[in-house]
């Protein structure tokens, strides 16, 4: 796999398509953080990583509208790949549906969304847009 990041969205993408309430992705530490941010945004309801013996897995929780059943992620989509990396300065932060969704970034702070990034004042590696 060239591309985990862009497998572990996938994996999101189409669990919602599917109308799943859990799904399982392999584990690391890029992917436990990309989690973290989905779940302080309230874009999934919970995860848990689980310590296997061959491979960790991330267990995520996935949340809908509750009267009309809407997948709460929208779109997710990666914007830097392993082919051509995508960097962004505070000068050129992305807004994402105009402010409503959010940007996640890799940074030297480490992996954050577009606002926190404008308020400590760094730029990084622009991995995806959720909204």
């Amino acid at each position: 796999m060239t591309d985990p990041i862009a497998d572990y969205l996938t994996r999101i993408r189409n669990a919602y398509l599917a109308g799943k309430k859990i799904v399982e992705v392999p584990s690391s530490n890029m992917k436990v953080a990309l989690t973290r941010i989905l779940c302080e945004k309230g874009y999934i309801l919970s995860y848990k990583v689980v310590e296997a013996a061959p491979v960790n897995t991330i267990k995520i929780a996935l949340k809908y509208h509750p009267e009309t059943k809407a997948a709460a992620i929208k779109t997710i989509k990666r914007v830097s790949s392993p082919g051509l990396r995508r960097y962004t300065d505070v000068k050129n932060m992305p807004r994402v549906l105009n402010g409503l969704g959010i940007a996640i970034l890799s940074t030297s702070k480490g992996v954050i969304t577009d606002k926190e990034a404008k308020e400590l004042g760094v730029g990084g590696e622009v991995i995806c847009y959720v909204y």
